[in-house]
């Protein structure tokens, strides 16, 4: 199956030169001009790679980044004028995969692409195709990022499921917010440990039973933890 990849650019004539480069190559192509309806269209989609301007109507590719990480692992290029070192620093380090500066040769952005998909390709291969662990009525696949009970998949934003994953692989063991601020949110400065109440309460929303003791057992004072029966 061909690479799915979404171009967020308003430039409309490098968008289509850069799209039909990369349908040329294989690729699917989808195209959005604005930062906004371009997130939307990343989170409510699944995609292999987004390629992404920085200066954006509406949203910029640095908010674009911050909030599609937050619900998903899919890749990131931003491509930008903007080339100082700070620049670039500041768009790795809100979770870009690669920075490409404008402008650019259409060879170079193809092989950055090309070795992006081989990274993901070989990250995707080392995980075990196996890697599924059950607690409980909860089957968890690592690989494809799912929950299942009965059957029926339950829908998980990336953080619940990391959180999900984080309290059964270390079962029986009292995990703090911090510790869970560390595991789930890799100390991000920005976020504050009353976050994990909150989606500890939208997790259990939706993994929980109506009337059934909940998977995820809270101790007060010190955190939470899920317990093997």
């Amino acid at each position: 199956m061909s690479k799915k990849i979404l171009v967020i650019e308003d430039e409309k004539n490098l968008a289509r030169f850069v799209s039909l480069e990369l349908q040329h190559e294989g690729y699917q192509v989808t195209i959005m001009s604005n930062g906004k309806e371009g997130l939307e269209e990343a989170l409510d989609k699944d995609f292999d790679l987004v390629l992404l301007d920085l200066l954006l109507p509406e949203m910029d590719g640095f908010e674009i980044t911050r909030r599609l990480h937050a619900e998903k692992t899919t890749y990131v290029m931003m491509m930008t004028g903007r080339d100082s070192v700070m620049d670039i620093v500041a768009g790795l380090d809100r979770g870009a995969d690669d920075y490409i500066i404008k402008p650019f040769a259409i060879e170079e952005l193809l092989a950055r692409v090309r070795a992006i998909f081989r990274r993901q390709d070989l990250e995707t291969s080392k995980k075990d195709s196996s890697a599924k662990g059950d607690y409980q009525d909860l089957k968890i696949n690592m690989q494809n990022r799912s929950v299942i009970r009965e059957g029926e998949e339950i829908s998980l934003t990336k953080r619940e499921f990391d959180l999900l994953n984080t309290l059964v692989s270390n079962a029986n063991r009292v995990m703090t917010r911090e510790d869970l601020l560390a595991n789930v949110w890799k100390y991000d400065d920005s976020v504050e440990t009353n976050v994990v109440d909150v989606y500890i309460r939208y997790l259990r929303g939706k993994v929980d039973i109506p009337g059934r003791e909940s998977y995820i057992q809270t101790v007060r004072g010190m955190g939470y933890v899920v317990r093997e029966k």
